[in-house]
């Protein structure tokens, strides 16, 4: 199970941290990852990392402005966002896979755990 906290709103170029949190006692043996999901459109990959938090990965637009990271100890992930855009305006949701590919990171169907969301909304 995930559970994801930490939206909200915040104005143009400000900060939030979104966490989720993992059940289970093998959280360290998954690659977890952020989508989002705007009104009208499709979900979108925001953030990808390793089982151990040696690689990273992201979507161009976020590249320099997100930063992903867990704590393997907490069974928790965390995406910190900073200058936020009024385009990140969106609900993030937190995912989990154990066996998928590093050419798959980004393919939200390849993704076995999905957390219930949590709405960011960043105001002009």
């Amino acid at each position: 199970q995930l559970v994801e906290s930490g939206g909200g709103l915040v104005q143009t170029g400000g900060s939030l941290r979104l966490s989720c949190a993992a059940s289970g006692r093998t959280f360290s043996s998954y690659r977890m990852g952020w989508f989002r999901q705007a009104p009208g459109k499709e979900r979108e990959f925001v953030a990808a990392i390793d089982r151990n938090g040696g690689s990273l990965y992201y979507a161009d637009s976020v590249l320099g402005r997100f930063t992903i990271s867990r704590d393997n100890a907490k069974n928790t992930v965390y995406l910190q966002m900073n200058s936020l855009k009024f385009e990140d305006t969106a609900v993030y949701y937190c995912v989990a896979d154990k066996n998928i590919i590093v050419s798959a990171l980004r393919n939200p169907y390849q993704y076995d755990y999905w957390g219930q969301g949590t709405l960011v909304t960043v105001s002009s």
